[in-house]
């Protein structure tokens, strides 16, 4: 049996690379406004982005150094260097106290924006973790407790960000009325959610917000969430609505995808028809439960193989698990975990499933892993080890059984960030 391991890394490596701010930023940045570039970035990818926009600006357009300024706030262990804008690595998924201090100055360097500045707003996934400023009223602790809340549920993403939007004084628009009075607001965004909504993406600091505090509520309540009374109080408090069409806040406002998911997943694709697969796109927007998808996509697998034919089947999109048992994991490890027990024995399919920012779940360490690989190594090796798969789902353990078999995928932080990418790998027997 050939080793698909090699093949299967390339494909998410080429998806990954063709998302890097290294190769997608420069060709969006503006021409030098009259005052200063105030640039200020959130995500998993920010201290990268901020760090081409410095190579763009400093060493390309021989910028004078003091006319660029900024903060990027970045998941802990996902910095590089840069020599202008500070860099504040901060928490991931859950927020922490470094995330606070990052949004507080972001926010300030954004009311201080002045006629002839650019604000510069570089946007990636996991922004709306690494910025964290509660509404008046509203505690850090009381913050972190309904965010712990929010991922354990199984809420889409959507769903997470519609609620911390109307607690935040820099998501849903709040950041571009801080900073109306500069020349101009430009956001430069890569997409890690499903349809490449602008007002998802880092829970939307410069764009409006279609969602409202009534959709907060309900989500709260859909989804049972133990809250205390001063979170009650706050998503029913009109002063707290976020930003609509139509504020002055967007007059001078620009939002723009430099990078998103299917550029991505095409990327993927074509590395894998050069290898001689027919391709099964299932698009760059899943959503939904883990396991279940994972059941989905089994079901094609044999099929396909069931009929002779050499397919990758590919995926993007943001895949949810609904958190029952004290293991640990992440969307893709699960995903990884059902299709071990649904694909046991059925040596001519390997899996891989990763997030693209480099870490999946997890407890927001860079060292997490991306995701995991399934394989006849892997079979082999939980027969040996006497591992039963849906044990380990039972417990949403996905991380503990990949370890003891070899199989997770450890890449490190990749600086950017478009979501999941799925592979499988059909070769007909």
């Amino acid at each position: 049996m050939t080793d698909r391991r090699p093949l299967l890394r390339s494909i998410f490596d080429a998806a990954v690379a063709a998302a890097h701010p290294d190769i997608v930023l420069a060709q969006h940045l503006r021409p030098p406004p009259a005052g200063r570039v105030i640039c200020l970035a959130a995500g998993k990818g920010a201290a990268a982005m901020a760090a081409a926009a410095e190579a763009h600006y400093l060493d390309e357009l021989k910028l004078a150094p003091e006319r660029l300024i900024g903060i990027a706030t970045t998941r802990h262990g996902h910095g590089v260097p840069t020599r202008r804008i500070k860099v504040v690595e901060a928490g991931h998924p859950m927020p922490d106290e470094a995330g606070l201090k990052g949004a507080e100055e972001a926010l300030r360097m954004a009311e201080a924006a002045e006629a002839d500045d650019l604000l510069l707003v570089l946007l990636s996934g996991g922004g709306s973790a690494n910025w964290i400023a509660p509404v008046p009223g509203i505690t850090f602790l009381q913050k972190q407790q309904l965010t712990r809340a929010l991922l354990r549920s199984g809420a889409p993403i959507g769903e997470v960000n519609t609620v911390r939007k109307h607690l935040s004084r820099i998501k849903g628009g709040r950041l571009a009325r801080a900073g109306q009075h500069a020349a101009e607001i430009v956001t430069l965004a890569i997409s890690d959610v499903p349809h490449d909504e602008p007002s998802a993406i880092a829970s939307g600091p410069t764009v409006p917000d279609p969602t409202t505090l009534s959709d907060a509520h309900a989500i709260v309540a859909k989804y049972r969430l133990e809250v205390d009374d001063g979170i009650r109080a706050a998503l029913i408090d009109p002063a707290n609505e976020s930003c609509k069409p139509g504020d002055k806040a967007f007059a001078r406002a620009h939002f723009e995808l430099i990078a998103r998911p299917r550029q991505s997943l095409e990327a993927a694709a074509k590395l894998a028809r050069a290898a001689g697969y027919e391709i099964v796109d299932l698009g760059a927007d899943l959503e939904g439960e883990a396991r279940e998808v994972a059941a989905a996509h089994a079901r094609l697998a044999l099929a396909a193989r069931a009929e002779g034919r050499r397919v990758a089947i590919l995926s993007g999109g943001e895949l949810t698990v609904t958190v029952r048992g004290d293991g640990r994991g992440g969307p893709n490890q699960e995903y990884a975990l059902a299709l071990a027990a649904l694909l046991k024995g059925t040596a001519d399919i390997s899996v891989l499933s990763g997030d693209t920012d480099g870490a999946d779940g997890g407890a927001g360490s860079a060292s997490d892993p991306a995701g995991a690989i399934v394989d006849a190594a892997t079979f082999a090796r939980m027969t040996a080890l006497g591992l039963d798969p849906q044990a380990y789902l039972a417990n949403n353990d996905a991380t503990a059984f990949f370890a003891a078999t070899g199989d997770l995928l450890q890449t490190g932080p990749t600086l950017t960030n478009v979501n999941d990418i799925r592979v499988i790998l059909v070769d007909a027997p």
